[in-house]
């Protein structure tokens, strides 16, 4: 089966690099670089309703999210402004690896699936950061509608262990 999926990938890398432009983020698998990770399967009108990338030079304020080994985010409930571009400033403050996913619910779940068929998984989006015990972070994200927005951890067995939170943007 391993067999299989390294061919599979090994046989679509050069495409997903060509697709991907000036993207440099994506997944990487057992040090074979994904670049540009195909959004195949993906709702992409999901992540116009969770925001978009933000620009670091444009940031209105800082939120620190503290990700532990009990399984939570530390504020689990963040409240924002529509159009506010917000700096979070993770800590993984457990001992082993803990992520932060923005998106929405479905998408969060679907993706938590695909990461438990393929545990060598990393991540490297713009709306992830993935982080070793101790290790600190940022992510900078615009929410640009008004509505819920979830985060979790994606890292098999942490969302179904209670590893979410919300932002709320009014």
């Amino acid at each position: 089966m391993k067999k299989y999926v390294l061919a599979l990938v090994l046989s679509v890398a050069p495409l997903l690099t060509l697709a991907a432009g000036e993207h440099s983020g994506g997944h990487t698998m057992d040090g074979n670089d994904m670049p540009g990770h195909s959004m195949e399967g993906h709702d992409m009108s999901s992540m116009s309703r969770v925001g978009k990338p933000g620009d670091p030079g444009k940031v209105d304020r800082t939120v620190e999210v503290v990700m532990n080994d009990s399984m939570r985010f530390e504020p689990a409930l963040i409240e924002v402004q529509k159009g506010e571009t917000i700096r979070f400033f993770v800590k993984n403050a457990g001992k082993i690896p803990h992520e932060m996913v923005i998106g929405s619910i479905d998408d969060l779940k679907a993706h938590a699936e695909e990461m438990r068929n393929m545990s060598d998984m990393k991540h490297a989006e713009p709306n992830m950061i993935t982080l070793n015990g101790g290790q600190r972070g940022g992510l900078v994200w615009t929410f640009d509608q008004a509505g819920t927005v979830d985060f979790a951890c994606l890292i098999p067995g942490h969302m179904e262990a209670g590893m979410m939170g919300k932002v709320n943007v009014n």
